[in-house]
């Protein structure tokens, strides 16, 4: 009963308490079955086995030990992995026939020279050299040396093949359990991302090849996509050289098209701009934004709420939704949700009956600093798009619409869109490297119902009626009169070289009820160099739109001028998202039959053995960087990820785990299995063992190697090591 008592007071406590023993339990499954292989074949091999150990006990430390026969079982205190030690494994073969000869050299010695009773102790060990440290290694042990030299059951006594076999088990032993973990994912049921577009990054490839939000990608190349892994897979590691081939479905379309989109390594790996997919449900952890027009509309939208219309039209997914929210971004929503009810008149999204709310949901201005930035150069033109048809090309700046100046390059988009609704024609005036005069060319608008959701740090500005993208630069061409920027001394031809974001303070989120908030959102200063160039203008605004309400901005100018100013909001300027989050799409994917089980579990164990063997290939060649590694603490962390969604999800990650430690093991690196194979190897080609001093030369090499990663790896987790 007390169990029950706290378990009811406390489930998030329990939850991550179970969380945290499946994670336990899994990641030290994976290492003890590579263990167990060496062990079982040792063992069937006639092998001595001493000790068999999860984790290292360093300096004697260990957790817990035991006893059975001959072999020691225990837990060490570091928990990095595991072994097995067998009588000999560690001893060059080489080296123990010289100490073995060295130490009966020095018995003969010993008999023939022994020191007289009035010798000095310095004297003795002149004439006793085989009793004195060789190489700072000690007196040689002439009985553990030959026993771990001609003990039949020492590892070092077995044949080539056998050892082969010893060392080689673990690896097997890794596949084999990635095929049973994977055979237990399938047959409970695995929460996958669906493979379908939620958004695009201006741009970006996926953007150039017309790409839309509710497209689902059906394959890379030849290769069949199932999931948003799958496909996030296929483009980091694949053959990006000459695009990314993609197969697309589309709503509304008959049959699926091909594209082929540029891939962009602008990260750690490269990527065409693809967001993650989106359901029309409201998110159970937090459905609106804080401070947002949803966080105070009327009544209130609930966690799991499912948007079925807006204005009156109905919605029949994501895609629908981000179509209405940019059409109807100048006027009031009324949104229609259907919320589940149980029979006590108490919100339920587990069981109860279903009714339908309409919820008001008011403008939202555009804020804005009231400084107009300069225009950049195109940087990308849409595939088929009407700039691509009027002969635009990266490069070329605009400079007039209908002989008017730009203005605000920033407001330029939202302009073309309500004249493209009347169908209307422009005429632009384009500016073009080696020409003297300006180039006019006519360009027919397209009404496109899109905004730009995908705004990362170094995003160009989106114009849906062009089908292009262009830059935005960081110098001030004109200030709003009677602006926050106006007022702080702001200056036409000021440049801007950094911009950051202070929210308000914890006293001013309780009085705007948003403390709960704290650890969801954004609440320390948020800080966007543009100096460097890892920020554009743009990615600045996109942040200044979605700051807690009470947010100031810091401006330092090149100047050596700063200035903190006030957001204001535009009159005639308006924000398509009004604050709505919503929930990942996710697809189920169960086996039907057991048989149905081991095909889709073979396939997951090949394609995590070949995404082991494509990360390393494309780390060598750098298409991946070295930054985009984990080690410990974020294996760690994916695996609690993993075990919080669910048995399924953990059981996965455990496939891939274990195949990457298959692989890695794999590996022809000295300390690791596949250097005592290769090792082997030239012992079974030559007859005998490698050479003392190339074995330890090539093993210090190898373990040099792996603690480098290893300090890397530890470093990107603990954030020594910035990742971008």
């Amino acid at each position: 009963m007390d169990w029950c008592l706290i378990a009811a007071a406390d489930p998030s406590w329990l939850a991550w308490t179970i969380n945290i023993l499946k994670v336990a339990i899994g990641l030290g499954l994976v290492i003890f079955v590579h263990e167990l292989g060496h062990f079982v074949v040792a063992k069937l091999g006639g092998v001595k086995c001493e000790k068999f150990y999860l984790g290292f006990d360093i300096a004697g430390l260990k957790l817990a030990k035991f006893t059975w026969g001959e072999t020691e079982y225990g837990i060490g205190i570091l928990p990095l992995g595991g072994y097995v030690k067998m009588l000999g494994q560690e001893d060059n073969p080489a080296r123990l026939r010289e100490e073995i000869e060295r130490a009966k050299a020095a018995e003969v010695a010993e008999k023939m020279a022994l020191p007289a009773k009035n010798d000095s102790p310095q004297d003795a060990a002149a004439a006793n050299p085989g009793n004195s440290d060789h190489h700072g290694e000690g007196p040689v042990d002439l009985e553990s040396a030959q026993q771990a030299l001609y003990d039949p059951r020492s590892y070092l006594a077995k044949s080539v093949p056998v050892r082969m076999a010893i060392i080689s088990a673990g690896v097997v032993m890794n596949v084999i359990f990635a095929f049973l973990f994977a055979i237990g994912a399938y047959s409970i049921g695995v929460e996958q991302l669906a493979p379908i577009v939620g958004g695009v990054t201006p741009g970006d490839g996926a953007w150039q090849a017309g790409l839309e939000v509710g497209d689902r990608i059906l394959q890379i190349g030849d290769e069949r996509i199932y999931s948003f892994m799958d496909l996030k897979s296929a483009i980091s590691l694949g053959n990006t050289e000459n695009g990314v081939s993609m197969l697309i479905e589309r709503p509304g379309l008959d049959e699926p098209f091909r594209v082929t989109a540029e891939a962009k390594k602008s990260g750690l790996a490269p990527t065409v701009g693809i967001g993650l997919p989106m359901t029309p449900s409201l998110r159970r952890d937090m459905p609106v934004y804080p401070g947002s027009r949803a966080a105070v509309a009327e009544p209130k939208f609930e966690p799991g709420d499912l948007v079925v219309a807006i204005d009156g039209e109905p919605m029949h997914g994501y895609a629908d939704i981000d179509a209405a929210l940019a059409r109807h971004r100048e006027q009031p929503l009324r949104v229609t949700v259907e919320r589940l009810i149980s029979p006590d008149g108490h919100d339920e999204a587990a069981q109860g009956s279903a009714k339908q709310i309409d919820i008001e949901v008011s403008v939202a201005p555009m804020r804005r600093l009231g400084v107009v930035m300069e225009m950049g150069p195109i940087a990308g033109v849409q595939a088929g798009s009407p700039a691509a048809e009027a002969g635009l090309r990266p490069g070329d700046v605009l400079v007039e619409v209908d002989g008017a100046a730009i203005e605000d390059p920033l407001t330029l988009p939202d302009r073309l869109w309500q004249r493209a609704a009347q169908q209307d024609q422009v005429k632009l005036a384009v500016r073009r490297q080696g020409r003297q005069d300006l180039m006019e060319v006519e360009v027919a608008l397209r009404r496109v119902d899109q905004y730009d959701s995908l705004v990362p740090p170094d995003s160009p500005v989106s114009v849906p009626a062009l089908g292009l993208v262009y830059e935005v630069g960081n110098r001030v061409t004109a200030v709003l009169p009677g602006s926050a920027a106006e007022k702080a001394g702001i200056k036409s031809g000021d440049g801007v070289d950094r911009v950051t974001i202070l929210p308000p303070s914890a006293g001013q989120l309780q009085q705007q009820g948003l403390e709960k908030f704290v650890g969801m959102v954004p609440t320390d200063p948020i800080i966007a160099d543009l100096k460097s160039g890892k920020y554009r203008w743009p990615a600045v605004m996109r942040l200044l739109q979605s700051a807690l309400p009470g947010s100031q901005v810091e401006v330092q100018l090149a100047s050596g001028q700063s200035a903190t100013l006030v957001p204001s909001e535009a009159d005639d300027w308006f924000n398509p998202d009004r604050g709505l989050l919503f929930e990942y799409q996710e697809i189920l994917r169960r086996a039907e039959s057991f048989g149905d089980a081991v095909r889709l579990g073979m396939s997951e164990t090949r394609d995590a053995l070949t995404m082991v063997f494509q990360t390393v290939q494309r780390l060598l060649d750098q298409q991946v960087s070295m930054k985009a590694l984990s080690g410990p603490v974020g294996i760690a962390q994916m695996a609690y990820y993993s075990a919080a969604k669910g048995t399924g999800e953990l059981l996965i990650f455990l496939t891939i785990l274990s195949a990457n430690l298959a692989v890695l093991n794999f590996l022809p690196i000295p300390v690791l299995d596949g250097g005592h194979l290769v090792f082997l190897a030239y012992e079974g080609i030559t007859g005998k063992p490698p050479s003392e001093r190339v074995q330890l030369a090539l093993t210090y090499a190898g373990l040099l190697l792996l603690l480098t990663l290893m300090v890397w790896v530890l470093g990107l987790d603990v954030g020594l090591i910035a990742r971008e």
